[in-house]
């Protein structure tokens, strides 16, 4: 069977009694028997799925992946947000098979990883040193034992509004999958909230010469309060701490430069992934040369073990790194996502407005990164009803845990999700009108990521 060939137009469109994914649900049994949660990403796990409708992939090209039992779908989110040029881009893959047939890993650092670091540091020129990994979760504890180390405190700030920072203890201590994690680690982090300079401000005079960094994406579902991001920075010089921005999501999204670039504030240092190597595993930590060369040796302080991986600079990842922002600043990327998701959100609004759930299903963010909220009919976020939505948006081709657009979209992509959401938006009004969804969810309801029981 050659998957291109089954469904080109979508799965079943319509007919989610008739969908099923016999194979897929066979692939994930095996996954469960062999990989603790049937996925390596907690996100990508089939509980976020209706129940047996948790597609399994073939293989992805541009904007479109297939699942083991022949279906295509126009995929949204692509790789948790990593995948924004398409998959399989030719300009990236030729970058990648160049430096593999070269040799991939050495005993010394490769001429690439000069050539990647200084790439980055023109993308991203308010950073004056870069140090390259493999995913976020190292760059962003890097960030924190670093800001520990140059400050001498042992409290970490971070955005409380914002779901997710690092697998670390650090971090995860603070979330409801806290298990294993010793209740010393998780009181030294402390949370504030975002777009609230008082409340923050109360939170550094509490614990006053205790906090050694403020750490957040600088933008989300929502935009910085005017004068709030320069407000931040104010606070943590005054207040003697770092300001800390990841920009996993914002950075290329929000500009070449991400936030930074766009909001004109300079953090302290910085941390990019996702992305950065359209789906290749490299991460970045940035920030003040007179930080970040403290995790080097051409100082005379303490030294700090910053980043030391023996995959963090294979060289195939940076030269993806490499074709990623030469092709975001040469061919507009991020202009070109934010129109796709402008005329995305603007047809999923009205498609949902005609079906009389304009209240019910709400398109947030900024337009390279729109994600969708489900409310019942009291308007509460509801998983029972986002589970119907997903199970209606799967039948008829389209895959989306979020609505975060990819460039390789085109307006045909964008005109079929639209036309399945509008019949999503149908069966939803019915569910609303009914006053119970559970006869469209066909199974157990969608789970959230961080939960304290399987």
């Amino acid at each position: 069977m050659n998957p291109e060939d089954v469904n080109p137009e979508g799965v079943n469109p319509g007919a989610t009694d008739e969908f099923s994914l016999p194979r897929s649900r066979a692939a994930n049994e095996r996954l469960h028997a062999l990989v603790p949660g049937g996925a390596h990403t907690y996100a990508k796990g089939d509980d976020q799925y209706p129940e047996h409708l948790a597609p399994v992939i073939s293989h992805g090209r541009g904007a479109h992946v297939w699942d083991v039992d022949g279906n295509r779908y126009v995929e949204y989110g692509s790789g948790l947000r990593s995948v924004s040029l398409g998959h399989a881009h030719p300009r990236v893959l030729e970058a990648v098979r160049r430096e593999i047939d070269r040799g991939g890993n050495f005993v010394r650092p490769s001429i690439v990883e000069v050539e990647a670091a200084e790439r980055f540091l023109e993308t991203v020129p308010t950073a004056e040193m870069v140090k390259f990994a493999k995913n976020g979760s190292d760059v962003t504890t890097a960030a924190v034992r670093l800001a520990r180390a140059v400050t001498g405190r042992s409290r970490i700030a971070v955005c409380g509004d914002q779901p997710f920072f690092s697998v670390d203890d650090w971090f995860i201590g603070t979330t409801p999958m806290s298990a294993g994690i010793p209740a010393a680690t998780t009181e030294l982090t402390v949370a504030f909230p975002y777009g609230d300079l008082a409340a923050t401000e109360e939170l550094l005079t509490r614990h006053r010469g205790e906090i050694a960094g403020l750490i957040l994406e600088p933008a989300g579902h929502r935009e910085p309060p005017p004068g709030y991001l320069a407000g931040l920075r104010e606070l943590a010089d005054r207040h003697g701490c770092l300001l800390v921005f990841d920009e996993m999501i914002t950075g290329l999204r929000w500009s070449p430069a991400g936030a930074q670039g766009l909001y004109g504030v300079v953090p302290d240092l910085s941390t990019f992934g996702k992305a950065l190597g359209n789906g290749f595993a490299v991460s970045a930590l940035a920030g003040r040369r007179d930080l970040m060369e403290r995790g080097g040796l051409r100082h005379s302080g303490d030294r700090v073990f910053l980043l030391s991986t023996t995959h963090g600079a294979e060289t195939h990842a940076l030269a993806a790194a490499m074709a990623v922002q030469t092709t975001y600043v040469e061919e507009g990327v991020t202009a070109r996502l934010h129109a796709l998701g402008e005329r995305l959100a603007a047809g999923v609004r009205e498609a949902a407005a005609g079906m009389g759930v304009g209240d019910h299903v709400v398109v947030r963010g900024r337009a390279s990164n729109l994600v969708f909220a489900t409310l019942d009919a009291m308007l509460q976020p509801s998983q029972q009803y986002r589970t119907l939505f997903l199970r209606q948006l799967l039948a008829g081709g389209v895959l989306a845990p979020s609505f975060v657009v990819s460039s390789a979209l085109d307006e045909d992509d964008i005109e079929h999700t639209v036309d399945v959401v509008g019949r999503a938006c149908a069966v939803y009004r019915k569910a609303l009108d009914a006053g119970d969804p559970t006869p469209w969810l066909g199974g157990r309801p969608v789970k959230p990521v961080f939960r304290r029981l399987a």
